[in-house]
This record gives C-alpha cells, sequence and structure tokens, in this order.
C-alpha cells in the first residue's frame, strides 16, 4: 500500500472513534477542512485555532479563553506562553491531556470542574471548585465589591459578617481576605459544599468559620454565633421551570444551589423572613435574578428595612440587591434603629399596598413617579 494511502487508512480510523478525535487535522483554513492532512505533528497554534473554532461551532459563549485555558493546563504553563510558543510543536502526552478535557468541555462541562479551580475576585483567590459547588460568577465579585465599600473601617469593634449559601466559600473568603479583622462565618445546607468552602479556607489560610445551616435557621445560627452586621447571600433564585431550558452548563452544577421553587423566590423570601426578626437587623446584600428586583424589593420594605437600592451586573441588568435599616450608633459599634425608620417603613409598606392596589385597578392614582421605580 502506498504511504499516502495507508496515512490516510489510519487517519480514517481515528477520527471514526468520536468527532472530537479530529485533531488530525486542525482544519487552520477552509482549504485544510477540505484536504485534512493525515498527519501527527500539531503546534499550540494549529490546536488553540482548531479548538476555538469547534468550541464557536457548538455555541461555547468563550471559545478562546476555553481553549487558551485547557491547553495552558495541559501543557503546564502559563496562557501567554501558548503565544510564545505558538510554532512549537506539542508531544503527544500533552496532546491526549488536552483531547481529553476538549472533550469534557464539548460536552458543556464548565472549564471551572474540568480544572478543578477558579479565579474569584480581585484580590486573586484560586477557589478550588467541584460539582459540589456552583462555580463563582463575575456578579458574585461585584457583591463583594459593594459589601467591602460599605463596612466601616473605623467601627468600635470588627465587623460580623455572616454568608449565606456560602457553596465554595467565595464571598466570605474574599470579605476575609480584605478584612482580616471581620468575624466570617459562612453557612450552607450541603455538608458536601461546606468540605469544599473548608478545603479552600485552609489552602488560603484564612481564617472563616463553616457551618451547616440553611437560610430559615439564622435565627437559632445567631443565638449560637454572633448577631451579624451583614447577611450576604447567593441564594438559588432560578425558577424550576426555567431550568429546564438553562444554559447546558448549569446541568453539571448542584441544583440545591440554583433551584428557588416555582417563582425562584422560595429560599430569598425564607432569608428576608429570617432577618426580619433579628434584633438588630443586619445590612443585607443579594445576588438576584435579572427580573427579580422589584419582588425582592417588596419583600425586604415588608421585613422592616427601610433603605433598599439595587445595582447592575456588567451586562446592565439589576442583579444585585442591598437593604440597609438606618441605626444610631451605642458604645459597642452595633447600632439600633430610631424611630423615624419605623415611620419610613411604614409608609413604604402603604405605598406599596396603594401601587400593587392599582395595578390590579382597585385604586385609580396617578402614575408611579421615577424616583420610586427600581432600576431595570
Amino acid at each position: 500500500m502506498h504511504s499516502a494511502q495507508r496515512a490516510h487508512l489510519l487517519f480514517t480510523r481515528y477520527v471514526s472513534r468520536g468527532e472530537l478525535l479530529r485533531f488530525a487535522d486542525p482544519m487552520p483554513s477552509p482549504d485544510a477542512r477540505k484536504e485534512p492532512r493525515p498527519r501527527r505533528d500539531w503546534t499550540f497554534g494549529e490546536l488553540l485555532d482548531w479548538t476555538r473554532g469547534r468550541f464557536a461551532e457548538v455555541g461555547i459563549d468563550s471559545p478562546r479563553l476555553d481553549a487558551e485555558l485547557l491547553l495552558a493546563e495541559a501543557a503546564g504553563c502559563a496562557r501567554i506562553d501558548l503565544y510564545l510558543r505558538r510554532d512549537d510543536l506539542v508531544d503527544a502526552a500533552v496532546r491526549n491531556r488536552f483531547r481529553d478535557m476538549v472533550r469534557r468541555r464539548l460536552a458543556r462541562e464548565p472549564v471551572a470542574y474540568i480544572l478543578g479551580r477558579r479565579d474569584f475576585h480581585a484580590l486573586e483567590l484560586e477557589l478550588y471548585v467541584d460539582a459540589n459547588v456552583l462555580v463563582p460568577r463575575p456578579e458574585t465579585e461585584l457583591l463583594v465589591d459593594w459589601i467591602l465599600e460599605d463596612l466601616p473601617a473605623d467601627a468600635a469593634r470588627p465587623p460580623v459578617v455572616l454568608d449565606v449559601g456560602t457553596g465554595s466559600g467565595a464571598i466570605a473568603l474574599a470579605i476575609g481576605r480584605a478584612r482580616p479583622d471581620a468575624r466570617i462565618c459562612g453557612i450552607d445546607p450541603s455538608e458536601a459544599a461546606l468540605e469544599v468552602a473548608r478545603r479552600n479556607a485552609e489552602r488560603l489560610d484564612l481564617h472563616v468559620e463553616f457551618r451547616p445551616g440553611r437560610a430559615a435557621d439564622l435565627g437559632r445560627l445567631v443565638q449560637t454565633w454572633a448577631p451579624p452586621d451583614v447577611v450576604a447571600a447567593n441564594l438559588p433564585y432560578v425558577a424550576s421551570a426555567d431550568l429546564e431550558a438553562a444554559a447546558p452548563e448549569l446541568s453539571y452544577e448542584p441544583r440545591l444551589a440554583l433551584d428557588g421553587g416555582p417563582s425562584g423566590l422560595d429560599v430569598i423570601e425564607e432569608l428576608v423572613a429570617a432577618v426580619g426578626h433579628l434584633d438588630p437587623r443586619p445590612d443585607v446584600y443579594l445576588e438576584i435574578g435579572a427580573d427579580q428586583a422589584d419582588a425582592v424589593t417588596r419583600l425586604l420594605r415588608a421585613a422592616g428595612y427601610a433603605g433598599v437600592d439595587v445595582r447592575p451586573d456588567l451586562a446592565g441588568r439589576s442583579r444585585l440587591v442591598r437593604a440597609r435599616r438606618a441605626r444610631t450608633r451605642d458604645a459597642t459599634g452595633r447600632g439600633s434603629p430610631p424611630a423615624a425608620a419605623d415611620e419610613e417603613v411604614e409608609q413604604h409598606r402603604q405605598d406599596d399596598g396603594q401601587e400593587q392596589a392599582r395595578r390590579q385597578g382597585d385604586v385609580q392614582g396617578e402614575p408611579v413617579p421615577l424616583e420610586d421605580q427600581i432600576p431595570g
């Protein structure tokens, strides 16, 4: 058999094992797609180009970044080195590791699970992650930023922060890195998630406590730990029915951390009800769904919070909510709400009731002033 024919036969058998194994043809151009080269030597640039194109074809959101992260991991180098070595040949061991990673990514497994880690926040926390916890997202970094902006630097005592639904510990650990004076605890109903969080705290040498608990357990937890100044939470907020149509990557993440019940608000409602019974009430910072700002604002006002603010994510969607109760400080640095705040809360309740009735046609009112509307 002619050597070229034999090589073509070997190539045909190679690709027949699976679509991914088309690595024998990097497809850097339309011509190359038509005439696959029966070869063996791949450069870093060819692998990157082929993988980026394949990821884009199947609808992966960040094809170039994902290809770079996976190849750098397989080669044991930094991403920038891939371009410095663009014309270098990739040895077989690296190609095999990379092929396995690409196969998993084409099946829509998140890159963070494939790598076993995720960088989080500007403080460059490298968190261990696995399928027991959500992959930390940029919106959560913005929530941490907001909390750090507000935490007083000159309080009479260290701030106390409670992270509800801590998962990998991302929020609690990022705050702990930035504010080593703070007393911080993260709770989660999943013991497997808590193991991940504790592993991260140990790796990062951060003194953050992690305990089992749910949003509805706040009252009991405060009795055995400490009254928090801040409650932060990235709780399940996806409506159950919406999970079926969500991005394929979500199927790999724990449903317990995603499913917010029929409305998407079940767990958030539990948390708001719980903090509403704490005395004094903590400030609350929540990550929410893009269409939930209005509903969550109403919940917080009904629970006694006079000041509720909404911030957008990087895409301009209303994804972050802060609820603060006006305080006067005592000698310990802890606050108590003045009577004026209670009057303001009652006014908000009346306003919300009128607005709801007006929408139902029971009250004929004037259009809602722009300053009373939640940013969309």
